[in-house]
């Protein structure tokens, strides 16, 4: 009955802005729905007409999916299912029938990054054993589980031993711009996720993947000997041409792999000297004036206001992932949690914008609301709710493995087919009949462009 009267404070009493005592429950999940809603009131992929899991421009692909990541960390930290249905429908819709989140329509701007946000969404649903809708277990097709499992299929095709020595390029597709680009954050979400099955499934092919990642990440040096991440570089120069600038959510995505590993490995002390080592090197993402100590900003664009319409929700990543690293490796509570707590009183400061008195701005620094784009932002509202949900943590149960509560259903070869599905017209072998077939083609087309040009010539109208 308590649990009962405690929704019904929450859910059913209107809100208007956002008002936080860390120490009442009732109150962070009441401020976390204020902060949702306004969220999702840029979201109408539900809409009939409208793509499941799409966000209108100017939000790429991969925000949704880590939209929908939130949502479901919402449900489990409140209890809350109000969104529970779009969250399902957006996620099942967009992994396909492979389960491996390549959408056709997505294929100008999918990256592997963008394709591991979606997955981590699939496996945070196995972790919290997010409910299945029933009629999708009548329909056969991809568990949760099995998408994260088609997700890494897909990207360990993608292994590029040839250039840097290894490690994924930014980009899936040839045509698209980054190709070149080996970064930090598609490799280190192929890590965090091989990390996770490894926990959830306990079978070290995944783990193994995941020390692979590691060593190349390290070797390249996109990771530097004391925990600082950077953001990648070119394979033109071998990867070593190097762009320094360091993302918040690169240290979070490291962070919790690197404590599902240690979690996996029963503690090894090198896991734990890893994890350790990356929330130590994170205190650059953390404020250090008296007036604003331990706040989180973005450093690299928030100081001189650069900070894109991508770069605005990052920072609520390394909240996420500092809160759940406590529940895979509980001696990191007392490291993470002052910070979380301060950036959390500090962002429901900016909550108060907006006709409903939930808009967020960017800068929790400023604590107080400065204003953002018009209308709202997804992103700056992500952030926002990640780092107030992020102190429920212990209000929660650690995520499930397969022998310890886990329902969701696996299908460890899912995605491992084609390494992308390209056209078939594009990969099929070239043969005699084609040669032939193109030569006559050349020349009747040679022969047009000659008549053309005559006719040019000797037109009278010319």
């Amino acid at each position: 009955m308590k649990i009962l009267w405690n929704l019904l404070l929450i859910f059913l009493i209107p809100v208007q802005g956002v008002e936080l005592d860390l120490d009442n429950t009732v109150s962070v999940k009441k401020a976390c729905y204020a902060i949702a809603k306004n969220m999702l009131s840029h979201y109408t992929g539900y809409k009939p007409g409208d793509v499941p899991g799409n966000l209108p421009d100017p939000y790429y692909w991969w925000e949704a999916g880590a939209m929908f990541n939130a949502l479901i960390d919402y449900w489990f930290y409140t209890g809350d299912s109000r969104w529970n249905n779009i969250t399902s429908q957006a996620l099942i819709w967009q992994a396909g029938e492979s389960g491996s989140f390549m959408p056709a329509n997505q294929t100008r701007t999918e990256g592997n990054d963008d394709q591991g946000f979606w997955a981590f969404a699939a496996m945070s649903a196995a972790e919290r054993n997010f409910p299945m809708p029933r009629d999708k277990h009548e329909t056969p097709g991809p568990d949760w589980l099995a998408m994260a499992q088609a997700t890494f299929n897909t990207q360990a095709w993608r292994w590029d031993a040839q250039n840097c020595g290894g490690g994924l390029r930014w980009q899936i597709f040839t045509w698209n711009a980054g190709y070149m680009y080996k970064n930090t954050i598609s490799n280190g979400c192929f890590f965090n996720l091989a990390a996770r099955l490894a926990r959830y499934t306990g079978n070290q092919t995944y783990a193994d993947w995941a020390t692979k990642v590691w060593n190349w990440t390290h070797a390249v040096g996109f990771m530097t000997d004391d925990y600082s991440f950077y953001d990648g570089a070119s394979i033109d120069g071998n990867c070593t041409n190097f762009d320094h600038v360091q993302w918040t959510y690169n240290a979070g995505v490291y962070l919790l792999g690197a404590a599902a590993m240690y979690n996996y490995t029963n503690g090894d002390p090198l896991w734990k000297q890893r994890t350790e080592g990356i929330i130590n090197a994170a205190h650059i993402f953390f404020a250090d004036s008296p007036s604003s100590k331990d706040i989180m900003y973005e450093r690299a664009c928030e100081s001189i206001n650069t900070c894109k319409v991508d770069q605005r929700a990052f920072k609520g990543f390394l909240a996420r992932w500092m809160a759940q690293s406590t529940q895979f490796a509980p001696f990191t509570y007392d490291m993470v949690m002052p910070k979380l707590r301060s950036s959390a009183l500090a962002a429901a400061k900016t909550c108060t914008g907006g006709s409903d008195g939930a808009e967020c701005s960017l800068k929790w620094t400023e604590q107080k609301y400065t204003g953002g784009p018009a209308g709202g932002d997804v992103g700056i509202q992500m952030a926002a709710l990640e780092v107030l949900q992020s102190t429920l943590i212990q209000k929660v149960e650690p995520p499930v493995t397969r022998k310890e509560g886990g329902l969701s259903m696996g299908d460890p070869a899912g995605g491992s087919e084609p390494p992308v599905p390209t056209p078939a017209l594009l990969v099929r072998e070239i043969e005699t009949g084609d040669r032939v077939g193109a030569a006559l083609v050349t020349i009747f087309m040679a022969g047009c462009i000659v008549w053309s040009v005559k006719w040019a010539v000797h037109d009278p109208g010319t």
